[in-house]
């Protein structure tokens, strides 16, 4: 078979159209990449209301041969195809940040930190211990102990806008409320400057 001689302008025009055509996001993604979306869970009202954030949720990205996948903290910690996490966060919308002053190596290795609490359940009382663990303490814990590297900053329980949300946090912990809890939140996290936006569908975002 003999195939049409393309022009040197057809190939210009072609290169130009493949250069121009939008990358799909899990060809963006790299090891590493932190990614936050509006969870539908339970809690996530709440956590939203505390912080006055759209994000409720975090995880970890790794890309392997075989596909991309997030390493994150729900019951229990768990490692899920990409997509399928999107999927579950509301409207498919998601903030993707990259510590870009880490080398690959570095953000591997937090990966493979995270990976090693895979099967722990979650912290529904979001303590700071390594028996159970919340979704924004696991990114921070595995940076931290990887590379050094603490993101976010750590936050008071009662610093956080929790007057309405008194009767359910009575009723998680019994009673009196810890307001010295000192804890990490998704939004906290998101807002380390040092984590550069790679992609985002949330609008005033950074």
């Amino acid at each position: 078979m003999h195939w049409p001689r393309l022009s040197l302008l057809s190939l210009l025009l072609l290169a130009h159209t493949a250069a121009a055509a939008p990358r799909p996001l899990e060809g963006q993604l790299k090891t590493g990449d932190l990614v936050f979306h509006t969870s539908r869970s339970q809690q996530s009202v709440a956590i939203r209301a505390a912080t006055h954030s759209p994000l409720s949720h975090v995880g970890l990205v790794e890309v392997t041969p075989s596909g991309v996948f997030v390493v994150e903290a729900v019951q229990p910690v768990q490692r899920v195809p990409f997509a399928k996490w999107k999927a579950r966060g509301v409207d498919g919308r998601i903030l993707v940040l990259r510590p870009e002053q880490l080398p690959e190596q570095q953000r591997a290795a937090a990966v493979a930190e995270a990976k090693r609490h895979l099967g722990k359940p979650y912290d529904w009382r979001f303590g700071w211990g390594d028996e159970a663990l919340y979704c924004s303490e696991l990114a921070r814990k595995a940076y931290s102990a990887a590379a050094g590297v603490d993101y976010g900053m750590m936050e008071r329980l009662g610093s956080l806008d929790v007057k309405k949300l008194a009767p359910a946090l009575q009723q998680r912990y019994g009673g009196k409320v810890p307001l010295d809890l000192e804890l990490i939140t998704p939004a906290s996290l998101a807002a380390d400057a040092r984590l550069s936006v790679v992609y985002s569908d949330f609008q005033g975002l950074r």
